[in-house]
């Protein structure tokens, strides 16, 4: 097993968070068998964040696999993971909050998740969880009623930490602006070509930690994928200098900017190649070719976006931001 770097805390939260996770997102969904082996193997590594959803459901492939490394011994106890789980869409209203948090942890087999966030700054209408949807479904998100309503499950103990994802600077304040917990982490898209500056520099100042999802761009064939990052020319060029692969510039240049990430590949060499970003270093020069790669970000959720929805154009979703 590898040994991975100290976690990431945050004083305002209390929040401690590994800064490797493995992603369960799988579109179109893979085998129910693929995900539990993959799941498995990056136990058997050494990983211990494990990022899920409701709407990616392997919720419960990923409980299966939790129960089966500790018949197996591979964790003494559950309490040497951090489990992460998202409310989607259509549970978000304040009455669905929790019976929805109650259903994520009856499929992962757990007493309660280290992390639940807000899984998109919107509502659908309450039914189905699934994506896509249809676009006549979208709701606008009663930010505080449903806040109070993920501070509720964090005082009932059922989730250790909240927060969000996808959320701009702009809607982080009307949350904070009533919240009574602050939100503990904001799970975002980033990486080299989608740096979030801003972005990052509004969270320090809050204490909100980030978590990067697509810190690779994300498979082309998903609707958030792009293969623009694993192209890019600079990093390629960075990568062959140093004698390693693009995508470990792109979590070690994550990892330099004190942000967690969240890795998805059921590729069993990718997963053990993921490791390898923690005994070596980028240069200054290097650091600042990456900042300087021309700015694009991969998946601009036009799924989201509808004439007669809560945002009717990006710049809406995003507050600019894009």
């Amino acid at each position: 097993m590898v040994s991975l770097p100290e976690p990431l805390r945050s004083s305002t939260t209390g929040i401690i968070i590994p800064v490797l996770g493995f992603g369960t997102a799988a579109y179109p969904s893979a085998e129910h068998k693929t995900i539990k082996d993959s799941i498995l193997h990056a136990i058997k590594l050494g990983y211990r964040h494990f990022d899920t959803a409701a709407v990616y459901q392997t919720e419960e492939a990923l409980g299966e696999e939790i129960s089966e490394a500790l018949s197996l011994a591979l964790i003494k106890s559950r309490d040497e993971l951090f489990i992460t789980s998202k409310l989607w869409c259509s549970d978000a209203h304040s009455q669905h909050v929790l019976p929805a948090l109650q259903n994520t942890l009856k499929k992962l087999k757990l007493e309660f998740l280290d992390l639940y966030l807000i899984h998109w700054p919107v509502s659908l209408k309450p039914g189905k969880c699934e994506f896509p949807f249809p676009k006549e479904h979208l709701r606008p998100m009663d930010f505080k009623s449903v806040w109070e309503a993920m501070e509720e499950c964090q005082k009932l103990g059922l989730a250790k930490n909240i927060g969000v994802s996808n959320f701009s600077c702009k809607k982080l304040e009307t949350l904070l602006a009533t919240a009574k917990i602050p939100p503990a982490i904001n799970q975002v898209e980033m990486n080299p070509l989608w740096q979030q500056k801003r972005l990052r520099e509004f969270c320090e100042e809050k204490g909100i930690l980030i978590t990067a999802y697509s810190p690779l761009g994300g498979p082309k064939e998903t609707p958030w994928g792009t293969n623009q990052v694993m192209q890019c020319e600079v990093l390629k060029e960075i990568a062959d200098a140093k004698g390693k692969t693009i995508a470990q510039i792109c979590l070690r240049w994550a990892y330099e900017q004190g942000v967690s990430f969240v890795m998805k590949s059921f590729e069993k060499t990718r997963m053990e190649e993921n490791f390898n970003i923690f005994d070596w270093k980028l240069s200054p020069e290097e650091l600042q070719k990456i900042t300087q790669i021309p700015q694009q970000k991969g998946w601009p959720a036009l799924d989201f976006i509808a004439d007669n929805g809560p945002y009717k154009c990006i710049m809406e979703l995003w507050d600019g931001e894009i």
